[in-house]
């Protein structure tokens, strides 16, 4: 029982004194960087969707004559 006493006044003591946490401007910043990367990313997801997609409708149309999802 010693040993788990030992472990969480250590780790505490760790998290208190030692652990260098961040500014609130640098979590800011970091938080900004996050959502424009993530806005980045979410477009280039899109635009592969949307290339796919239509290169799949396009390969439809020559192979079947008609696309495969029905329009409208």
């Amino acid at each position: 029982m010693n040993k788990i006493t030992l472990y969480f006044e250590e780790a505490y003591d760790e998290l208190m004194h030692k652990v260098t946490w961040p500014t609130w401007g640098e979590l800011q910043d970091s938080a900004v960087i996050v959502l424009v990367a993530a806005v980045i990313i979410s477009v280039v997801v899109l635009g592969i969707d949307v290339f796919f997609k239509y290169g799949t409708t396009e390969v439809y149309k020559l192979i079947i004559g008609s696309t495969p999802i029905p329009k409208g």
